[in-house]
Parts: structure tokens; C-alpha cells; sequence
């Protein structure tokens, strides 16, 4: 870095702290140096008056160098909206597989090669198994058996979420406490969870709880798991999935981003994509097999989106509404994110209260903001220090809660399209009334 013009311009940005294009020029400066906090401090100034996509793409890169992949993904999904930006599309994409949100990021790979055919990326190309091969891999039968856990983690160490753990509790628990009661009315043990909402709410977590609760292995699936570029290989591999789960009962099947998989066959023309979906339905049906003990339980941030068909009574027949934390699981979240770190004087209640609306992730992401600012005191003296209910409380500035945008497209679907009242929860949540 040249540092006699850094400090030349920053001379000049101190008799016209409102030049813009000044102020960008020392904001590359800094992204280049690798010095992201300064970057981001200016761009955040930038786009304080004036919303340009060159500094919000600039600002992606930092929070990504950062590692706050949660940021980086609330800024490029705005940037890359009907955008041709290979740039843009790109970071998007290495974001959302450091978030392991393997089937959106395939989407936006697909775009980038619609958009140019001849891009490659190798990372991408292994992540996504599309390097050309003429032998294919029979890895599922380990794969699905390595994927086998038994979690150690039960409700109880899950914050809140009452209404959730009392519909999962009914569901799947009782019918396990109580299987004679359960046979004489004829009715089976196990069947299916759909829960929604918006990301980093904590759907994962409450799956592996549920699985916990019950003392039942846990199998916890990503879509990349099951798609596969060969024909006939993605059924194979669901397959053999549910076919651990059936050897290993009781079983929690934990499938995210299930929308992905499940997605309305109306909008699918490829009729291998039918394919896969009628093989789920096959799977959930149990037709073949015995799926008693077997508990599916689906996590999805867009139910609109899945084919009514998972929905029919012995499928996905419960869907569940998974909310922001409230003040009571916010509170748990700060607590268990906090223990371990140098803290004094935490207010959990006030970080509760001010944290409203914030995700589980948001407020992991606000707390390593604080951390950041935290370090670079540190760095002074090499002496830790202490993290204060204030460093929180400014971190909260410098983000807006994710779940927002998230509630801007369901409020419409909840709205408009809710004929069954399937998403009423929605606007009980938002207190809006049809």
C-alpha cells in the first residue's frame, strides 16, 4: 500500500469529509491492503448518502473477507436481482456455499452459465460434482451411513420456541412415549414436519434437539447430498437415505431447503426433476417399506414454492411456522453465544429488547462486529478486553435485522395467496389483519 497517498487523500477527505468519490478511492485502498475494517467504515459512510451498487458490492466483499457471510448474502441478493453481473453473481455464490445453502448457490451458478457458457470455476465445479467423468461414484451407501448421529442436544437447550416444541412434542414425542395407546387407534408412529420461516431462525437447530428429545439417531441431509448430474442417481441416492433411516429407527430425517427438492411440479419441465419429486412422495408414502418409526422432518425459508402433494395427510401433514426469537430466546441466544468470551457488565435483557426482530444468526453476526472492534483495542497492548452490553448495542447499528426482507415477500403471499389459511401464522406475527 502506498501510504504517503493513502495519507494524502485522507488529508484532502478531511476538507471535504462529503467527496464521495474521495472517500471510495480510500475505501479501495483499504479493501486492497486487506485493512476491511477501515473499508467497511467508509462504505458504510458512503452509503449513508447515496445507495450506489459500486459501494454496496465493495462493502460485500469486506463483510466476505470478514467471513460475515450473513451480510454478505442480505447485500448481494438485493445486488444480483435480475442482474447479469458475473461479479456480482459470483461473490453471491461463494457466499452461499460458505453458508452451506447448496441448492440456492447451484441456482445462481446455473445463471452465471446461462450468462456466459464459458465460465469456469474449479471450486465451484468440485463443490457442485459437474466435472465431466465417465465413471459415477456409488458413495451413498457410506455417505448415508456417515451421516448418521445421535445429537446431544435436547429442548432443553433450546431457547423459546415454545409453540414449536409443543406441536413437534405431539407430533413426534407422545406418539413414541405412548406407542400401545397410538396402535389401538390405528395410528402410526412417525410421518412428517414442514417447518418455514425466515433464515437463521433456528430450524436446523430445533430438528437436532427434537431427534435428541426422543433418543433417535439424526440424519441431517443438504440438498447436495441427494441432486446428482447422472440420471437415476438423485432417487438412488434418497433412496438409500431413507433406507438408513428405516435400519436405524427411531430415525429424524432432517432435510433443508427442502423446497429445492419438493418444488411444485407445474413449475418443473424437465422431467428428471418430476422424477426425483415422485421418488420423494414414494419414499414418504413408504409404499415398499415400513417408514413406522421414521420422523421427516423439512426446513424451508419459501413453502410457496413446494407441490401441494407433500402435504396430503401422512406426509408433511403439520407445517410450522419457526419465527424470529423472541425476547426470552433472544436473551439465550446472546447468553450461549457470549459464554467463553471476555465479557463485563451484560445486560441481556437490554440486548434482548434491542435486538427485535434479529435472527439467531444476526445476532452472532452483531456480536463478532463487536468482537472486531474489541480486537483492534486489543491490539494496542495485547491485553484482551472486555465486551460491554455498549459494544453490542453499536453493533446493531451497523446492521439491519435479515429476517426483514425475508417478511416483505411473505407478507404478499400471506396476503394474496392463503386461501387455505396455511400461512395465517404469518400475520399473526406481522399483527395485520386480511
Amino acid at each position: 500500500m502506498d501510504n504517503s497517498l493513502l495519507e494524502s487523500l485522507l488529508k484532502a477527505l478531511e476538507f471535504s469529509p462529503e467527496n464521495n468519490e474521495l472517500r471510495f478511492q480510500i475505501a479501495k485502498i483499504y479493501l486492497n491492503s486487506f485493512n476491511y475494517t477501515e473499508a467497511e467504515k467508509h462504505l458504510i459512510s458512503l452509503l449513508d448518502r447515496d445507495n450506489k451498487k459500486a459501494y454496496k458490492y465493495l462493502l460485500a466483499k469486506c463483510y466476505y473477507n470478514q467471513e460475515k457471510y450473513n451480510l454478505t448474502e442480505v447485500i448481494l441478493e438485493e445486488l444480483t436481482e435480475n442482474s447479469n453481473d458475473i461479479d456480482h453473481l459470483e461473490l453471491y455464490c461463494s457466499a452461499l456455499l460458505k453458508l452451506e445453502n447448496h441448492a440456492e448457490a447451484l441456482s445462481i451458478y446455473q445463471t452465471i452459465l446461462e450468462i456466459d457458457n464459458t465460465y469456469y470455476n474449479p471450486d465451484f465445479e468440485s463443490v457442485f460434482k459437474l466435472a465431466v467423468t465417465s465413471e459415477v461414484d456409488n458413495f451413498i451407501d457410506e455417505d448415508a451411513l456417515s451421516m448418521l448421529k445421535k445429537p446431544d442436544v435436547n429442548f432443553s437447550d433450546v431457547g423459546g420456541m415454545e409453540n414449536v416444541k409443543e406441536e413437534i412434542d405431539l407430533k413426534i414425542i407422545k406418539p413414541l412415549l405412548h406407542k400401545d395407546l397410538y396402535k389401538a387407534y390405528g395410528k402410526k408412529i412417525g410421518g412428517g414436519i414442514l417447518l418455514y420461516g425466515p433464515p437463521g431462525c433456528g430450524k436446523t437447530h430445533i430438528a437436532r434437539a427434537t431427534a435428541g428429545e426422543i433418543d433417535a439417531n439424526f440424519i441431517n441431509i443438504g440438498i447436495n447430498d441427494i441432486l446428482d448430474m447422472w440420471l437415476g442417481n438423485s432417487e438412488k441416492n434418497l433412496h438409500e437415505i431413507f433406507e438408513t433411516a428405516r435400519a436405524n429407527k427411531p430415525c429424524v430425517i432432517f432435510i433443508d431447503e427442502i423446497d429445492a427438492l419438493g418444488a411444485n411440479r407445474n413449475d418443473i419441465n424437465k422431467t428428471a426433476g418430476r422424477t426425483v419429486i415422485n421418488q420423494f412422495l414414494s419414499e414418504l408414502d413408504g409404499i415398499d417399506s415400513d417408514n413406522d418409526g421414521i420422523l421427516v422432518l423439512g426446513a424451508t425459508n419459501a413453502p410457496w414454492y413446494i407441490d401441494p402433494a407433500f402435504r396430503r395427510p401422512g406426509r408433511f401433514d403439520r407445517i410450522i411456522f419457526v419465527a424470529p426469537p423472541d425476547d426470552k430466546a433472544r436473551e439465550s441466544i446472546f447468553k450461549i453465544q457470549l459464554e467463553g468470551k471476555p465479557t463485563e457488565d451484560i445486560d441481556l435483557k437490554q440486548l434482548a429488547k434491542k435486538s427485535k426482530e434479529y435472527s439467531g444468526a444476526d445476532i452472532k453476526s452483531s456480536i463478532d462486529i463487536a468482537i472486531e472492534q474489541k480486537l483492534l483495542e486489543s491490539f494496542k497492548d495485547g491485553i484482551p478486553k472486555p465486551l460491554k452490553t455498549k459494544d453490542i448495542t453499536k453493533a446493531f447499528s451497523k446492521m439491519k435485522p435479515s429476517t426483514k426482507e425475508w417478511f416483505s415477500s411473505a407478507k404478499n403471499y400471506a396476503l394474496y395467496s392463503n386461501d387455505s389459511g396455511l400461512y395465517d401464522d404469518i400475520l399473526t406475527y406481522l399483527k395485520i389483519k386480511k
